[in-house]
C-alpha cells in the first residue's frame, strides 16, 4: 500500500512512533493531504509501498487510515 510517514516523538524514556498514513493525491505546496485527517502532513517524506501487516518495533499504521483502506477493499470484491 503506497503511504506515507508521520513520526510522533516520545516523551522521557519511550521511542519515536513511525505511524503510517494514506496520502490523497498529489503533494501541494509542501502539503500532503491524507485520507483520515484534513490538516494533512507538511513536508512529507516521500510517499513509500509499505505493507498492511507491519513487523518493524515502534511503527504502525494510523487507525482511521487503515479502516479506510480495509473498507475500501471490502467495497472493490
Amino acid at each position: 500500500m503506497l503511504a506515507i510517514s508521520e513520526r510522533v516523538p516520545g516523551y522521557g524514556r519511550t521511542p519515536d512512533q513511525l505511524i503510517w498514513h494514506k496520502p490523497v493525491g498529489p503533494v501541494v505546496e509542501e502539503f500532503q493531504p491524507i485520507a483520515c485527517s484534513e490538516e494533512g502532513i507538511v513536508f512529507p517524506w516521500p510517499k513509500r509501498e509499505v505493507p498492511l501487516r507491519l513487523d518493524k518495533p515502534d511503527e504502525s499504521w494510523c487507525a482511521d487510515c487503515l479502516l479506510l483502506i480495509r473498507s475500501k477493499s471490502t467495497t472493490e470484491q
